[in-house]
């Protein structure tokens, strides 16, 4: 199906077949179109001049001609030999969408480009290439998930090195699981002292901000698609969450404190505390960033530390101990007595 579809559909975003012209004349005057008008031209999505609105997945909103012409101009100046004839084409084919969309001045919201939804994962590679191209000051990211592969490490490591040529300084928060990586590791080593890295019990989702300008978030659990983010009150407020989960954290040179019960590990500690909450094994693993087999292994651990013979039972010892953040201490006697 989509090999049939990419034949009906042989050009670029600089010749548009005639039913993607309508489709996207359509979407520039009305500022957005419903996704099923764009079913019979997926060009128009290959193409990314049309891409999911933010607001409501069921329609989608124009990229504006002047990022579209921006856009080729870029791809255009490697190819030399129809270099002239494209970039006519296409000055030609947008300043006439722009006449469009100065009638109704895009009719989108005043920060509607503020809010831009990146559909598959090479778009997001272009846009957070491009960020880092335009980075001068500062990278501050949140990793979670616990120990990072070598495939997400390197998946980004052309992009930390550019930066770390420029002299960018680099904020990494990450959970304390990934302290076990040695993948991490070696890759703080080869950044030296760009880089700086803390980690908690467990973070918020993956966040990245270029400059204090520019930031990217999922917009699905898959990471397939992601929201790049240059409203300035969006970006501020992200940079502030940034900042008090760095002041909560530890430094990855720095040992982890020691919990004060014998037996009871630093990460026994965190699941306990949210056991005491009431979450599920699999929740407690995904936010720790741990494998639900390792989870139960530690509460296995707990209930014979803390003298547990059922969840129940490990409930209210996890109170008595003050693992659930209460002051009281577990009491001297551990013989086993219920």
């Amino acid at each position: 199906m989509a090999g049939r579809r990419a034949e009906q559909h042989p050009h670029g975003a600089d010749r548009l077949c005639e039913a993607g012209d309508r489709v996207y004349s359509r979407a520039v005057r009305g500022g957005r179109v419903p996704r099923t008008d764009a079913e019979a031209v997926p060009c128009l999505l290959e193409l990314a001049l049309l891409h999911p609105d933010p607001d409501d997945m069921d329609w989608l909103v124009p990229t504006s001609p002047q990022e579209v012409m921006t856009r080729l101009l870029r791809g255009v100046h490697d190819e030399v030999s129809e270099s002239q004839r494209r970039v006519g084409s296409a000055v030609a084919a947008f300043e006439w969408y722009a006449g469009l969309g100065q009638l109704q001045a895009l009719a989108a919201p005043a920060g509607g480009s503020a809010v831009r939804v990146l559909d598959g994962l090479s778009r997001i590679q272009a846009a957070m290439d491009e960020a880092t191209e335009a980075c001068t000051t500062e990278v501050l990211t949140v990793q979670p998930g616990g120990i990072r592969r070598e495939a997400e490490l390197t998946e980004g490591l052309h992009r930390a090195l550019a930066l770390r040529g420029r002299g960018v300084r680099m904020r990494d928060l990450y959970t304390h699981v990934a302290r076990h990586g040695q993948g991490l590791l070696n890759y703080l080593e080869l950044m030296g002292d760009t880089v700086e890295a803390r980690t908690l019990d467990e973070v918020i989702d993956r966040l990245i901000l270029f400059d204090r300008t520019v930031a990217f978030i999922p917009a699905n659990a898959d990471r397939t698609m992601a929201l790049e983010l240059r409203h300035p009150a969006l970006v501020e407020y992200l940079v502030t969450v940034f900042e008090r989960l760095w002041r909560l954290a530890i430094p990855l040179t720095a040992p982890l404190p020691d919990t004060g019960i014998e037996g009871i590990s630093h990460r026994e500690q965190s699941i306990a505390a949210l056991l005491a909450e009431g979450h599920q094994d699999a929740v407690i693993a995904e936010r720790l960033g741990i494998s639900v087999r390792t989870c139960r292994a530690h509460i296995a651990r707990l209930s014979e530390t803390l003298g547990a013979a059922s969840r129940t039972q490990l409930g209210v010892r996890i109170a008595q101990a003050g693992l659930d953040g209460s002051e009281r201490g577990l009491p001297a006697a551990r013989d086993g007595s219920r």
